[in-house]
């Protein structure tokens, strides 16, 4: 069973894709970027800046299923200058996460006029399963 989970804190799909889905105790969100919600405008111009709303936006995802960063198990994050942008990303990312870690794959990416993109999956607790 799958359940497609949306909010209009987080910016909407682009194309035909859903913002997370919850399937098996498990939510997977799809990339955010650093996008306003509702201008649709990339937010900032370093990776610092960027790094923040992409977060803010993951966050929005999780909170429209009752979750935070705490259940986050794995996120996966594309950089568009890894060699640059790595430690700038790491020092915000580690503002939003929770010990134990999640699992984690960097990886660079070409995303155009944006810097970041994450994507993250959360377990759902029993209580929360719909």
């Amino acid at each position: 069973m799958r359940r497609q989970i949306t909010t209009s804190l987080a910016p909407g799909p682009a194309g035909p894709y859903s913002q997370a889905i919850a399937a098996n105790g498990f939510l997977y969100t799809a990339g955010q970027t650093p996008h306003d919600p509702i201008t649709g405008e990339r937010v900032g111009t370093t990776i610092e800046e960027q790094t923040v709303q992409a977060m803010r936006n993951v966050s929005e995802v999780l909170a429209a299923h009752q979750l935070d960063f705490g259940h986050v198990v794995k996120a996966t994050v594309h950089l568009h200058h890894p060699g640059r942008d790595f430690p700038g990303f790491n020092a915000i990312y580690e503002e939003f996460v929770v010990a134990p870690f999640p699992a984690r794959t960097t990886v660079g990416s070409f995303l155009g006029d944006f810097l970041v993109e994450i994507d993250v999956v959360a377990v759902i607790p029993e209580g929360l399963i719909r």
